[in-house]
């Protein structure tokens, strides 16, 4: 059994195109999309059209969230803040109710259980909570007591935009002492049985931020215990695209204009492959600046103290 990984699409219709294309040679049995089809590049309402065409298995992510949850009671805050997330304006505009329909009937997560093969949990952070993500350097204690309680070996998660294969474990059943994050009121009981987990993260096809701007999945083979614990082995790609239509798209769809900082920081992240709003919020939080309430200044700032915009030109495919 052979299980295409794909996540954090972020409307990027012409990687998705690039991924299905080698998914077309690498023939799977099967294909997953572990959330966030949407949001961050200008043509969520063509890749929700792509995805609704396949015969796959798809699940929501964080991105999906903050369309559902637009004008409800649920939504953040921050999110009928023109100027902080007017590129959300802009996407509730752009898809239509139909689309949406299908994006509020999608699981959170999916537990599947294929013949001869042991069972994958699917989630785009953890389950309960879709913000939730790995790293590959990440401590592995930190990793299993986000996993405490999940019975599945294998976990496919998403959500940090880079590629995880980890094997992780933790304690179970013996003298109570607890250990994990310091910070964190959920913590591991240190006791005498290991349990284990496989987390594979595929990578984002769409927006990725560990430097290689390919359009990133994996591909899963179920195996015996022996050759990987859990069953299941992993091996990653990254396909080369043309990220110009996708770049070119976000002054011609009017998503840049409407969307401003925010989508000049997507836009960022799709030329650098780096998470340009992380490091605009560090920036700012450390240089006295607050982007929650001012994010125009902020960003004016950081431009003028940086030149960040200067190196991101230099590298941009469209001015190459």
């Amino acid at each position: 059994m052979r299980i295409a990984l794909l996540a954090d699409i972020h409307g990027n219709l012409p990687a998705l195109e690039a991924v299905i294309a080698e998914l077309e040679r690498l023939q799977p049995d099967q294909v997953i999309v572990d959330g966030d089809l949407i949001n961050a590049v200008p043509f969520s309402a063509e890749v929700i059209d792509v995805v609704r065409a396949q015969n796959w298995v798809v699940v929501r992510g964080n991105h999906e969230f903050y369309y559902l949850d637009y004008g409800t009671e649920r939504a953040q805050s921050w999110a009928s803040d023109p100027r902080r997330w007017g590129q959300l304006h802009w996407l509730v505009r752009s898809i239509t109710p139909e689309q949406g329909q299908f994006l509020g009937m999608l699981p959170d997560d999916r537990t599947l259980y294929l013949p001869g093969t042991q069972p994958l949990r699917v989630t785009h952070g953890v389950p309960g909570r879709n913000r939730v993500g790995f790293y590959a350097e990440q401590p592995a204690e930190l990793i299993a007591a986000e996993l405490d309680g999940m019975t599945e070996r294998t976990i496919i998660s998403a959500h940090t935009h880079v590629q995880v294969d980890r094997h992780v474990s933790a304690l179970d059943g013996g003298n109570g002492e607890s250990y994990g994050d310091p910070h964190s009121s959920r913590s591991l009981q240190i006791l005498g049985d290991r349990r284990r987990w496989h987390v594979i993260n595929p990578g984002s096809v769409g927006l990725p931020l560990n430097q290689d701007v390919g359009a990133q999945f994996a591909m899963i083979v179920s195996v015996d215990e022996e050759t990987e614990p859990g069953g299941w082995r992993a091996v990653h790609y990254s396909v080369p695209y043309d990220r110009r239509p996708a770049l070119e798209a976000y002054s011609t769809s009017g998503m840049l204009e409407a969307g401003g900082v925010m989508t000049q920081l997507f836009y960022w992240e799709l030329v650098t492959a780096r998470p340009e709003i992380i490091l605009f919020y560090h920036w700012a939080r450390a240089n006295g600046h607050s982007p929650d309430e001012d994010i125009d200044r902020a960003f004016r700032a950081y431009v003028a103290e940086t030149g960040r915009d200067q190196h991101v030109r230099s590298i941009d495919p469209l001015y190459g």
